[in-house]
């Protein structure tokens, strides 16, 4: 997606993520190479791409995008380009974006097959219009494996809203939802609109996410609210086990005073476990991105 946004001379071009390269990356991403393992993505993309054209004007934003970086981040941009597989980051972006009144240019991936579509332009449909749950369960791409012509045909299509609506041009995926298969050579367009009498987005409770190893630094709990059993077991002297099934009442034993970093498997339940001991008066919250399997990488090494 970088590469094309780049070199159609788009003026400027803001890149924020706070994750590293890793191997497993170097198979569906063109703009890095095994040099550059360890090093932040956003700074890398922003060298490649400027080095493709250097009238570009890139910004970069070195962290992972919270409710408070949004807002803080996409009033100063015509357009939001959602690049993530986090699930709930993408409620984020949305709701961001429609407080801001920003176009949402959407692109997710599984496996062989990927979506495209563009919310909240000129009035139109948002991804709460056509996935309002917030709980869904949505496997990443290295939990559920991805074909990396997938992610590059993708980000192609999503460069590719950008510019038109950028120029003005063409029919934008507003309130269509475009799903291409890979295996099957085949794509799809499903129409959808706005739901009668939305409810206004919530976007108020944010929460800082960390990574697995600042979870380790300081006095804090570590609170695990996975089922009791769940695989893999994350073991710290400092780790407290309350399932999300159980937290509501388990939570009155709890100290509001005392900081929390909570993890689960794959971030759906640690987000609402916050949420839940948020509005009982616990203020010092934390997510640990990555959850569980970032944590026994910590132990396993």
């Amino acid at each position: 997606m970088l590469p094309y946004l780049a070199a159609a001379g788009v003026g400027t071009i803001g890149i924020i993520d706070g994750d590293q390269i890793e191997e497993s990356n170097l198979h569906r991403q063109v703009l890095y190479n095994p040099d550059q393992l360890g090093l932040y993505k956003a700074k890398e993309s922003a060298t490649s791409i400027s080095k493709n054209n250097p009238e570009v004007e890139v910004l970069v934003y070195k962290e992972f995008l919270t409710s408070k970086k949004a807002q803080e981040i996409f009033p100063n941009y015509d357009l939001i380009i959602d690049a993530t597989d986090n699930l709930f980051i993408r409620y984020v972006i949305n709701d961001t974006c429609i407080e801001f009144g920003k176009p949402f240019v959407y692109g997710s991936i599984h496996q062989f097959q990927g979506q495209v579509s563009v919310f909240n332009y000129e009035g139109g449909p948002s991804y709460r219009d056509i996935f309002p749950q917030e709980n869904q369960s949505m496997p990443n791409c290295a939990e559920a494996g991805v074909l990396g012509t997938t992610v590059g045909l993708i980000g192609m299509l999503q460069a590719n809203e950008a510019i038109k609506i950028i120029l003005g041009i063409g029919e934008v995926l507003s309130g269509k939802l475009l799903i291409y298969d890979l295996l099957q050579n085949s794509q799809q367009v499903f129409e959808f609109g706005k739901v009668s009498s939305p409810k206004k987005p919530d976007i108020s409770l944010s929460f800082e996410m960390i990574l697995a190893d600042e979870a380790l630094n300081g006095d804090s709990i570590l609170l695990d609210v996975r089922e009791h059993g769940e695989e893999p077991e994350v073991l710290f002297s400092n780790t407290l086990q309350i399932p999300l099934s159980v937290l509501e009442k388990e939570s009155e034993k709890l100290d509001p005073k005392i900081e929390f970093r909570i993890f689960c498997q794959s971030g759906i339940r640690s987000r609402r476990a916050a949420e839940l001991l948020s509005k009982k008066g616990f203020q010092n919250l934390k997510l640990i991105r990555g959850g569980a399997n970032d944590l026994i990488q910590l132990i396993d090494s």
